[in-house]
């Protein structure tokens, strides 16, 4: 693995394809918002199977990988980080119908950036997503993955 998929493999949630695509581009550069959009056009242009794996590769929102702990160190700072963490067992029980609803719907997760999000927002922005068509919160999905990749880029930049 190169030093530069190793360094951004994690910035698309267990999708280094991203990272190996767009290392061709954007290698040398110290750029992160250079980084951030050659990544995101190499997801916006992936065939649309890719692009629902990725979707897929995002875990529920206050869901049982949380509680087993198995989530990705970004994914569990970023979900402690709006609280997901500390929920109630009410707001977990809503979490979890949700999060069923949401699959039933659209064969994919919920995704949401939800860095600065309070509980009671994401449930909210939740229950308005569902009314959506698939395609509509296809889109949605995939803008908010690169939300997270830019905030990933971010906290990362932050830490040099």
């Amino acid at each position: 693995m190169s030093d530069f998929t190793e360094r951004y493999g994690g910035v698309y949630e267990h999708s280094a394809w991203v990272a190996e695509q767009a290392e061709p581009i954007v290698a040398d550069s110290k750029d992160i918002e250079q980084i951030a959009r050659v990544m995101a056009d190499c997801v916006d242009n992936a065939a649309e199977d890719r692009q629902l794996a990725l979707i897929r590769a995002h875990p529920d929102l206050a869901g049982k990988a949380q509680v087993a702990g198995e989530l990705t160190e970004d994914s569990t700072t970023e979900q402690a980080s709006a609280g997901l963490d500390r929920c109630s067992p009410e707001e977990y029980r809503r979490f979890q119908e949700l999060n069923q609803a949401y699959h039933d719907r659209f064969s994919f997760p919920f995704v949401m950036a939800v860095r600065s999000s309070t509980r009671a927002q994401i449930l909210e922005a939740f229950e308005q997503r569902l009314g959506n068509e698939r395609d509509v919160e296809f889109e949605t999905a995939l803008a908010e993955i690169h939300k997270i990749a830019r905030l990933r880029l971010e906290a990362m930049e932050a830490e040099s």
